[in-house]
């Protein structure tokens, strides 16, 4: 450092060189990363597992020109309209009173629009509604009876939504919860459906403009009490998506991916650079450190599970869970089931 005492003019005029050299730092050396890409996208879409159709009908439609969000819609109403599936949509398992109350979100990358809707009973298929919501109104979420008074504004009618497979679970739940209560145990040669069911399709894709999109759609945590409304509808945990970056979604325990807010979280840590599968443990580890001891085993380890699934904007793909298992993945080479990255192994 130099002796020679600096005069007020001196040290205004030396502030103000600085202060205009700084100007003159490109913008690009302080925004924050995004995903370059030198060559087109590689069109791809991932989803749970049981979301292997829906992703083989988003990449062909997609191949033929269809928007991303149209694709992914078209693609998770396969298995909303579905009555077997007793995950989302038509079928899907119900609340302690026996009423299914759907739920659903969608973003579309392009437009940075987004829109949802929560507890909506009688229409087999929310994630049109949440699109519905989405390009018509300023709104992003709608709930309970008004979207589905919204639905009905739109031609859609109400139905029944429970199957007899559905309504024979829902039944033998409710003789069989409690050995106190005044309904009698009915086994009918079966476990007894004392077991809480996450049931949720998340799907997400790209183009092979780059452009991209996310639905996620459920019949929420089976026998919930009624008008709880877990992640799936909501922007930046249920799902997120960023046209700069990519897109994530989960499935699982919702209450604890929205505790981190998961879907833009794993779409941020793609922002720094990380690859999906990557960004997908990344933020199970940040679930981890915010998990509750009361939902903590004794190794420290989650009692429940949940999954994150990503795309990125260059086509890259991931998805991981705990424990593992398999997540949809369609592209060029077709539908299949991949093995999902674990965080314990």
């Amino acid at each position: 450092m130099s002796d020679v005492p600096l005069s007020r003019r001196s040290f205004i005029g030396a502030a103000g060189a600085a202060v205009a050299g700084a100007t003159l730092i490109p913008e690009t050396a302080i925004a924050a990363p995004y995903i370059r890409r030198s060559r087109p996208a590689s069109p791809v879409a991932v989803a749970s597992a049981n979301g292997i159709r829906g992703v083989a009908r988003a990449i062909e439609l997609m191949g033929s020109g269809t928007d991303t969000l149209d694709a992914a819609v078209e693609g998770v109403k396969i298995q909303e309209l579905d009555p077997e599936d007793n995950s989302v949509g038509y079928g899907g398992l119900p609340n302690e009173e026996g009423v299914v109350q759907l739920d659903a979100s969608c973003m579309h990358g392009p437009t940075k629009r987004a829109g949802a809707v929560a507890c909506l009973e009688g229409i087999k298929t929310p994630s049109e509604i949440a699109r519905l919501v989405l390009k018509y109104t300023n709104h992003i979420m709608l709930v309970g009876r008004d979207a589905q008074r919204f639905a009905l504004s739109y031609g859609y009618q109400v139905e029944d939504l429970l199957t007899p497979s559905s309504r024979e679970a829902w039944l033998r739940w409710r003789a069989n919860r409690g050995a106190n209560d005044d309904w009698l145990n009915v086994d009918g040669g079966q476990e007894p459906m004392g077991v809480r069911v996450t049931g949720t399709i998340n799907l997400n894709c790209v183009n092979s403009a780059g452009d991209i999109s996310s639905v996620t759609t459920t019949s929420g945590l089976s026998w919930k009490i009624p008008g709880r409304v877990g992640d799936s509808p909501i922007i930046g945990a249920g799902q997120y998506t960023d046209n700069d970056i990519g897109a994530a979604g989960s499935t699982g325990r919702g209450e604890s991916n929205i505790m981190v807010c998961g879907g833009f979280l794993t779409v941020e840590f793609m922002r720094q650079g990380m690859h999906p599968k990557d960004a997908c443990l990344a933020t199970l580890k940040r679930v981890v450190e915010k998990t509750p001891p009361r939902l903590l085993r004794p190794d420290g380890r989650p009692n429940f599970g949940l999954n994150f699934y990503a795309v990125n904007k260059k086509g890259e793909y991931g998805g991981a869970s705990f424990t593992g298992g398999r997540y949809a993945v369609a592209d060029e080479r077709g539908a299949r089931l991949e093995d999902l990255a674990a965080l314990y192994s």
